[in-house]
């Protein structure tokens, strides 16, 4: 997985548009952030809940680890792009991007994966 596939994943959701913040790239639905990238480092991050990063590191501890400090607390997960696989990072960018995306929006893209 590159930070080129993330990028791509990431602007596939609906409304997602890319910004900055920070001095490195963002991902935004609606003006509110749900994910961004390291290119230098080759990391990725996405928004979760707590609960989710659970899950998620759980599920695959070699490719998510919780940012340090009060951030990953909240569920701010790093994702190591290079022991990931397309799937796994689509899932967790669609998890964040459910979070953040507007209820009506949110349901719009359930409808097309179901």
């Amino acid at each position: 997985m590159t930070v080129d596939d993330f990028r791509r994943i990431a602007l596939s959701l609906p409304e997602a548009t890319e910004s900055a913040h920070m001095g490195h790239p963002d991902f935004r639905v609606r003006k509110k952030i749900f994910a961004t990238i390291w290119p230098d480092e080759g990391w990725g991050m996405v928004k979760l809940t707590p609960d989710q990063q659970v899950i998620f590191r759980q599920a695959e501890p070699a490719v998510f680890v919780a940012v340090k400090g009060g951030w990953g607390r909240k569920g701010a997960t790093n994702v190591r792009l290079e022991s990931a696989d397309p799937t796994t990072v689509r899932r967790a960018l669609v998890t964040a991007w459910r979070n953040i995306a507007p209820k009506q929006l949110a349901e719009m893209l359930e409808e097309d994966d179901g």
